[in-house]
């Protein structure tokens, strides 16, 4: 630190700590409670340097620390921060700082002019969403710059009889520079499934789309969870369950089936590990489909926490999980009521091409997400277990409630 303030020249410097989240004790000393002593603003008055041995007045130092993970820093440093949360660039804030700075750079970099090569929209759209998955632009650059030595390599090797063609990268200049995507867009259901719902998720990378597929089969009861589910995750199917049951008799649902049949929740992509309760209302919507026979909307993607008792819990990350939605072609997007406070932060260009619906609990959930009300309704309509969901009494409960009576008198 004192090299730091030696370096600047004087002594209210801004002093930048570069991914504090990466601190690790070992056999030199544990660096993050030295820190406690440089970033408390009730001590670092009297800082004492081991080099110097006296102390030194760090008061007039304003600290910026950078993390990737805030949990990883650890509480007593992090509880003596003021914490700011920054979103990851949109695909639209990519474009454009590509355009105006990173471009300009990486072709200036290897050696080459503008006059050789073009980058165009497609062809950056698709370096972005199907060669880097990332909030920032570390790898997009490193792309770009890939892209601008293969040209610089073309133009070494011209034979120089002719003015060299400019050359565009468009989409198929990218796959031939930069080989096969990485990343292939998750495909959008083409109809309305049974059982299939599409949940939003959030990722150190950004938004993500999260299909949830709910089955059954003939068995003693219970939920079966697959797809790499932490213990969060797996709480909320429990949690989606019990409200579920709890409302059986309202979705036309026989309390028996429960007890011979049991329900599998799966999450594809089991390879990557996932966590979190924001998947609840997703997890609920999906059980309920399967139930009732009620097919689920694919123009609808949801996000938000749930409880027993069928109330929307908030959930963060709203921005990102708003882009993953408009990438995978969503039109409607189910975010809870207190996260409605959140929609101030997403861009316009967002809201134009989405409908955020905020709900207060499953109900209005149900109702947005499913092709028709999944609850008991007149006529006699019945739900997937068989059940009759009218409210006018059976043949043979009227008949045994007229021998009741003639018993009687």
């Amino acid at each position: 630190m004192i090299q730091a303030l030696k370096q600047a020249g004087t002594n209210n410097p801004v002093i930048m700590l570069d991914e504090i989240d990466k601190l690790g004790q070992d056999y030199k000393g544990d660096p993050s409670s030295a820190l406690l002593e440089v970033l408390d603003p009730e001590q670092n008055h009297s800082f004492r340097d081991h080099y110097l041995n006296m102390p030194f007045d760090l008061s007039n130092v304003m600290f910026i620390a950078t993390a990737n993970v805030l949990e990883a820093i650890p509480a007593p440093l992090r509880d003596r921060m003021e914490v700011l949360q920054l979103a990851g660039y949109s695909e639209e804030d990519k474009l454009k700082i590509a355009n105006r700075y990173i471009i300009r750079k990486q072709v200036e970099e290897n050696g080459i002019t503008m006059d050789a090569i073009d980058f165009v929209e497609p062809g950056l759209r698709k370096i972005i969403s199907q060669y880097t998955r990332e909030a920032g632009l570390r790898n997009f650059e490193r792309l770009i710059g890939t892209c601008a030595r293969k040209v610089a390599k073309e133009v070494a090797t011209w034979d120089g009889t002719a003015p060299f063609p400019k050359i565009e990268v468009n989409d198929a200049a990218v796959e031939r520079f930069l080989g096969p995507p990485r990343y292939l867009p998750t495909d959008a259901r083409e109809k309305d499934e049974v059982g299939c719902v599409t949940g939003l998720a959030w990722t150190q990378n950004g938004g993500e789309v999260l299909e949830v597929e709910v089955t059954s089969m003939k068995g003693r009861g219970g939920v079966m969870t697959t797809g790499s589910l932490g213990d969060v995750m797996k709480e909320s199917c429990h949690a989606a369950m019990s409200w579920i049951r709890a409302h059986a008799k309202e979705l036309g649902v026989d309390d028996a089936w429960f007890t011979k049949n049991e329900i599998h929740i799966h999450f594809p992509s089991g390879a990557v590990p996932k966590d979190g309760p924001s998947a609840g209302i997703t997890i609920t919507t999906g059980i309920v489909s399967l139930l009732t026979g009620i097919p689920v909307s694919k123009d609808v993607a949801m996000t938000g926490e749930v409880s027993i008792l069928g109330k929307v819990l908030p959930i963060g990350g709203l921005k990102e999980k708003a882009l993953a939605a408009m990438r995978h072609g969503i039109s409607t997007v189910v975010i809870p009521y207190r996260n409605e406070k959140d929609l101030v932060e997403i861009p316009d260009e967002y809201k134009k091409q989405l409908r955020f619906v905020p709900v207060k609990n499953v109900s209005e959930v149900l109702d947005v997400a499913l092709a028709r009300s999944p609850f008991r309704r007149r006529g006699g309509e019945t739900g997937r277990s068989g059940a009759s969901s009218s409210k006018e009494p059976s043949a043979a409960a009227s008949r045994s409630k007229v021998r009741r009576i003639e018993d009687a008198a």
